[in-house]
């Protein structure tokens, strides 16, 4: 039996300008699951990733990782959460200093810092890039570096805002190979339906701050009604797959 890793509990957050971003939300997360999380713009995704996070502290409910209540403001080197925008995330003189920004702060050795930052390097693909400016990657490269500089830290769980927002094909394809070849409990938020039906085997569905739906990522994301009621479209490898499927019924 697979060890609950995520415990989320009646949530409910309200911004100071806005009331109900999320709603009496309660979701389990096991171990080693990569869970989509999907809804329109505004639906509460970020929010729900900030405060798994501890960056925000909820207005009522819990959240307990590995059975733990998540503390505001406090750092929990259990959740790694790569941000939507790299440039939020990348700040150091060169690609090796972003990388090993998490490590040094670990208060690891200088040993240790070197492995972790050569082992993300090596799994994002990025060792050509050690040397250069952060600043200077293309959108893909930055993005890659991001991923790397949280995997540095050696999180149980990988939170992933956007991954593959403004990626061409082949960084795409690096992110979604990434993410299906490691071992870790992901979540991941996009708006690329695709990108979530190859990367996920389980999909949380949230409109207005509520949770809509929690199931199996084809089940809901090709419930053409359900869809379409929360603005968000059909990938078409399932559309297809149910053009094909009437015509050889």
């Amino acid at each position: 039996m697979k060890k609950e890793i995520i415990q989320i509990q009646s949530l409910c957050y309200s911004y100071e300008d806005k009331d109900d971003v999320l709603q009496d939300v309660s979701i389990t997360i096991n171990e080693g699951e990569s869970v989509g999380v999907i809804g329109p713009n505004g639906a509460g995704k970020t929010t729900l990733f900030l405060l798994l996070c501890g960056i925000l502290k909820p207005s009522r409910g819990n959240i307990r990782i590995n059975g733990k209540e998540v503390v505001y403001k406090a750092f929990n080197r259990s959740v790694g959460y790569v941000f939507q925008n790299p440039d939020d995330q990348l700040f150091s003189p060169s690609v090796w200093d972003d990388i090993a920004f998490g490590p040094m702060n670990m208060a690891l050795s200088k040993e240790e810092i070197t492995k972790r930052v050569e082992r993300a390097l090596e799994i994002c693909n990025c060792k050509h890039l050690a040397n250069r400016p952060s600043h200077h990657l293309s959108g893909g490269e930055k993005r890659m570096v991001a991923i790397a500089s949280v995997l540095s830290m050696e999180p149980e769980i990988m939170i992933y805002d956007e991954p593959s927002a403004s990626m061409d094909m082949r960084s795409r394809r690096n992110i979604i190979n990434l993410i299906a070849s490691n071992k870790k409990t992901n979540l991941i938020a996009s708006h690329d339906m695709e990108f979530i039906l190859e990367t996920c085997q389980r999909v949380i569905l949230i409109d207005s701050g509520k949770l809509i739906r929690d199931g199996q990522a084809s089940d809901i994301m090709g419930d053409f009604e359900l869809m379409e009621k929360c603005g968000l479209e059909v990938p078409y490898s399932l559309i297809n797959s149910k053009y094909q499927d009437s015509r050889t019924a």
